[in-house]
């Protein structure tokens, strides 16, 4: 039909008012399930060191004659090892005009953009810890850089052809070696959950990315499984969420951060993240029509003793 003459309409008027929701639909994929799941310490050095120690491996001969003179046994000493701290940060600047002007969904520009940063610093935190990075030591013009938690791990390992473990030597933990990438399967799982509670760990989470979680979905004992929910509807159990192992139960926690090719074996008992400076914001030096925030957090990870955890590496 055709519009009568001189009908008014909103696509040509002055004044019609825009349609903007007070409210801004975030999706912060911000988990940080490894530093979460560990203790806190504190360090007093951007070098911070600690002890390791083991018991002797037991022994069924170990008798002695009636009356016998008792030489000493040999006792081994303590090992030290240690990481560098590093200092991660995030810079907001925002001009004063922003803050002084009406905004949809905020109240000040400033505020929301530092919350933003405090999340964004964990999951950079995250990825750093639970990953395969070797340590640096600071130097002039040159970032302190803590080892991620793959990177210690030489004991319980179980690595593709052509791997190679990093680990802890003289001052610098060293990145593994990535090897020829296989199948994750059970069996390897199985064997390194064995060979850490050999050595007295207890693995009580498996850290790993989407595709290996998902993989481990298909262990054998999923696939047939179906459940009844209350509205008499038929679920699909396909997820895994808990591994009952001979040792003990292990958890699988899915992680955006960890690596994708590695399957991170955590007794959280044996980790925790010391920090040198905790998490400060604070003003930095105003120049001209602007305002900026630094905020920042001195850390490293340490590792307790790298024999209570364990790695499935290499997994495609």
């Amino acid at each position: 039909m055709t519009v009568p003459t001189n009908t008014i309409q909103a696509v040509a008027r002055v004044g019609v008012r825009e349609d903007l929701a007070d409210k801004i639909y975030e999706l912060f994929p911000d988990e940080a399930p490894f530093t979460k799941m560990i203790g806190r310490g504190s360090a007093s050095s951007t070098f911070t060191e600690w002890q390791i120690d083991s018991l002797t491996a037991a022994s069924a001969t170990n008798a002695a004659i009636q009356g016998d003179d008792t030489p000493n046994t040999s006792r081994a000493a303590t090992t030290r090892v240690g990481t560098y701290t590093q200092i991660s940060t995030k810079v907001v600047g925002v001009s004063t005009t922003v803050e002084a002007v009406s905004m949809a969904g905020r109240k000040s520009e400033l505020a929301r953009e530092l919350m933003k940063s405090g999340r964004e610093l964990n999951t950079d935190i995250e990825m750093r810890a639970s990953g395969n990075y070797a340590s640096v030591a600071p130097a002039a013009g040159v970032a302190g850089l803590t080892a991620g938690a793959l990177a210690w791990l030489t004991s319980n390992v179980s690595r593709g052809a052509t791997g190679a473990n990093g680990g802890y030597s003289a001052g610098i933990v060293a990145a593994a070696t990535n090897g020829t990438q296989r199948a994750s399967t059970e069996t390897l799982l199985k064997t390194v959950l064995q060979t850490a509670w050999s050595a007295g760990g207890n693995i009580r989470a498996a850290i790993a990315s989407g595709t290996q979680k998902q993989a481990m979905a298909a262990f054998t004992g999923l696939a047939t499984q179906r459940r009844e929910t209350g509205d008499k509807t038929a679920t699909i159990v396909a997820g895994a969420d808990v591994y009952v192992s001979d040792f003990g139960k292990v958890q699988f926690v899915p992680s955006r951060f960890c690596s994708t090719r590695d399957l991170l074996l955590v007794d959280p008992e044996y980790w925790d993240i010391a920090d040198l400076d905790g998490l400060v914001v604070e003003d930095l030096a105003k120049t001209g029509l602007a305002k900026r925030k630094l905020m920042r957090r001195e850390w490293a990870l340490r590792c307790k003793n790298q024999a209570a955890s364990a790695v499935v590496a290499d997994l495609s």
